[in-house]
C-alpha cells in the first residue's frame, strides 16, 4: 500500500442484519472495538437488526458517514446483497471485505427453497466481490482464503483473520447450575454446537450417536444447542423423525436459544463435542470446546481441519460407526482424552486468544494506513 495514505478518519461496518450474538454479530463487535481502540469513529450500518440495542444506523447515511478517502468500509459478506455491492463501487476509501463463506444451496434443497434462492445468489455474487479491486480481503479461514483467490481476488490482498468470538466470556460467565446438575448425572454427554441447518448435518449425527448406543451399550445422552429457524422447520422435523427412527426419545436434549450460562453448562458437563459438518467457514463452536478443554471429534470438511490443526480426531468418512469408535476410545482411554484436552487448550491459547486476534487485527489495519 501507499505510503502516502492518511490514516484511517472512520470506518463503517456493514453487513444485512445485525445480531449481536451470533458469529457473525460477534466478529462485527469485535472489530468496532479494535476500530474505536485506534482512535476511528466507528459505526455499524445495517438494514435490519436482531434482539440487540447496541446503536446501528440506516445504509443509505453510509456514504456521508464513511464515503472519503481516508475512510473505511469493512463489508461482512455471508449472503448475496446486491446494495453492498453498489456502497462498495461508490465508495471513495477503503473497501475491505470481510468473507465468512456462504453455504452452497445444495444443502438446502430437500428443505427450505428460499434458502436456496438465498445461498444460490449468495454465491453467485463471489466473482463480482472478488473483483471489485478492493485494498484488502480478510477471510476467516484458508479455505475462505482459498475461494476468494479462485473467484478471482489479487492473492496479496487476501489475507486471513480468525472471527472475533466469545470465549473469553464464556470461560468467565457462572454455568446454568440447575442444567449442569441436571446433565452431570454420570451419562456420557455428546455436544453439538450450530444453529438447526441441513449443512451441519445433524442426521448424520443422530445416525453416529444411535451407533454409538448399538455398538457400545452406554446409556449416553445427545444435547444439541442451536438456534432454530422458522424457514428451515422441515429440516428440524426430519431430525426428530431420525431421532424417532432409532428410538432415542428420551436421550436427546435440545437447548435451542442457549444462555451463556446454559451454554457454558453444556460444555462443563459433556464428554465430547461431535461435529458432523458438511460445510463450515471456520466453526467458533470447535474453539469454545478447544478453550473449555472438550475433546473433539469431528468430519474432515471444508474448514475444519484448518481450525483444529490436528487438536482433535477427524475423520474423512461418511460412516457412522468410525465417528461412535471415536468417542467411545476417549470415554475408555484418560490418556487420550488428557492428550486431546492439552492440545485443544495448547491451540486456543497459540491462535484463537482476544490478544493475538486483536494483534492480527491491527496489524491488517496498519498496512492500510
Amino acid at each position: 500500500m501507499s505510503s502516502a495514505r492518511q490514516s484511517i478518519r472512520r470506518a463503517a461496518l456493514l453487513l444485512p442484519v445485525f445480531a449481536s450474538h451470533d458469529a457473525i454479530g460477534t466478529d462485527v463487535l469485535g472489530m468496532l472495538d479494535g476500530l474505536r481502540a485506534r482512535g476511528i469513529e466507528t459505526r455499524i450500518f445495517c438494514e435490519g437488526k436482531d434482539g440487540t440495542e447496541v446503536r446501528t444506523h440506516p445504509v443509505s447515511d453510509l456514504l456521508s458517514f464513511a464515503g472519503g478517502r481516508d475512510d473505511a468500509i469493512i463489508y461482512h459478506y455471508s449472503m448475496g446483497w446486491p446494495l453492498a455491492i453498489d456502497v462498495l463501487r461508490r465508495a471513495r476509501g477503503r473497501r475491505i471485505v470481510r468473507y465468512h463463506n456462504i453455504t452452497p444451496s445444495e444443502f438446502f434443497a430437500d428443505f427450505s427453497p428460499l434458502y436456496v434462492d438465498v445461498c444460490s445468489r449468495g454465491r453467485k455474487e463471489i466473482p463480482t466481490v472478488a473483483k471489485l479491486g478492493c485494498e484488502l480481503y480478510i477471510a476467516a479461514s484458508e479455505y475462505n482464503r482459498a475461494e476468494l483467490v479462485a473467484a478471482g481476488a489479487p492473492a496479496d490482498r487476501v489475507e486471513v483473520l480468525a472471527p472475533f468470538h466469545r470465549v473469553e466470556q464464556l470461560l468467565d460467565c457462572e454455568a446454568d447450575l440447575r442444567l449442569h446438575d441436571e446433565l452431570g448425572d454420570g451419562t456420557h454427554n455428546f455436544l453439538m454446537v450450530g444453529r438447526i441447518a441441513p449443512n451441519k448435518a445433524h442426521l448424520d449425527l443422530i445416525d453416529a450417536f444411535a451407533a454409538y448406543l448399538d455398538r457400545f451399550g452406554d446409556s449416553a445422552r445427545l444435547i444439541l444447542v442451536g438456534k432454530s429457524d422458522a424457514n428451515l422447520s422441515s429440516y428440524e422435523e426430519a431430525i426428530r423423525a431420525r431421532a424417532a427412527q432409532h428410538e432415542l426419545d428420551g436421550r436427546i436434549r435440545w437447548i435451542p436459544s442457549a444462555s451463556e450460562a446454559q451454554l457454558k453448562a453444556a460444555f462443563l458437563s459433556s464428554h465430547v463435542l461431535m461435529l458432523l459438518s458438511q460445510h463450515e467457514g471456520f466453526c467458533v463452536p470447535l474453539v469454545e470446546a478447544m478453550a473449555m478443554n472438550l475433546p473433539i471429534v469431528a468430519r474432515a470438511s471444508s474448514a475444519i481441519p484448518e481450525t483444529l490443526n490436528g487438536a482433535g480426531l477427524i475423520w474423512d468418512s461418511a460412516d457412522p460407526v468410525v465417528f461412535a469408535a471415536a468417542a467411545d476410545r476417549i470415554f475408555r482411554d484418560d490418556k487420550l482424552r488428557q492428550h486431546l484436552e492439552d492440545l485443544g487448550n495448547q491451540r486456543y491459547r497459540e491462535r484463537y486468544t482476544p490478544k493475538l486476534q486483536r494483534a492480527r487485527f491491527a496489524e491488517l489495519l496498519e498496512h492500510l494506513e
